[in-house]
């Protein structure tokens, strides 16, 4: 019975260990507060290609993140993205760096986030003003490294 009590917490405790780093949520927090986002995954050059054009909408809770094998210099565009959205640009270890806020529509001027960047979460324009997300806020989500990451799940 102790043997079989040992599996089933075993078991619960991976759990709740894989809950606190699913790969389809992120999770933020700052001095403003914790959010979370359900997220797509963008992780190939396909994917990151394609984002979010031609959406007319997206869940409030809902968002994008962007994911690049080695850190490089990010810029992005919305060209035929439907929706306004808020860009914010993160370093390796999860920390946001630049927030671009109210990104316009289908407008192909390049957005420069940063150098020494590997993601970029696109959220609903206007949410990260309104939650107070700004440059400092940490991200945990599985494709960070969780060596180096300032929130590891």
């Amino acid at each position: 019975m102790k043997a079989l009590l040992a599996v089933v917490l075993a078991v619960f405790a991976q759990g709740a260990v894989a809950q606190g780093c699913d790969e389809n949520a992120v999770y933020l927090k700052g001095d403003w507060g914790q959010a979370r986002f359900s997220v797509e995954i963008a992780d190939d050059a396909e994917e990151r290609a394609r984002g979010l054009m031609h959406r007319t909408e997206m869940a409030s809770s809902a968002g994008m993140l962007f994911v690049y094998p080695r850190p490089q210099a990010l810029s992005f565009w919305m060209r035929n993205t439907l929706i306004e959205l808020d860009m914010l640009f993160i370093d390796p270890e999860g920390v946001v760096q630049h927030v671009h806020h109210r990104a316009k529509p289908l407008d192909e001027t390049p957005v420069f986030g940063g150098r020494d960047l590997t993601h970029v979460l696109e959220i609903n324009g206007g949410l990260s003003e309104k939650l107070g997300i700004d440059a400092g806020t940490v991200l945990k989500h599985s494709s960070f490294s969780q060596a180096e990451a300032a929130w590891p799940c």
